[in-house]
């Protein structure tokens, strides 16, 4: 991922007419890396929270668990 301020520069490099091969050496970047950003434009990437993409290990259990710690009225379970 590269910041606005090198996103910005690869534009204007190539406003200037270099080539992508000719920004890729000047930025160290990859010739991909730079072409995603000159078809993207000054579009910033925007990041929201991750998903889970998975339940918990113990979940299966947890009902199992609640029986055997409701014994003990001082120990909470917090899922």
């Amino acid at each position: 991922m590269i910041r606005l301020g090198e996103a910005m520069m690869i534009l204007e490099l190539h406003r200037q007419g270099l080539s992508v091969t000719a920004i890729a050496r000047r930025t160290g970047r990859d010739p991909k890396t730079v072409r995603k950003y000159i078809e993207r434009g000054v579009e910033v990437p925007v990041y929201g929270p991750r998903t889970t993409g998975r339940p918990s290990k113990i979940a299966p259990y947890m009902e199992f668990l609640r029986e055997r710690v409701s014994a003990f009225p001082a120990i909470r379970i917090s899922v």
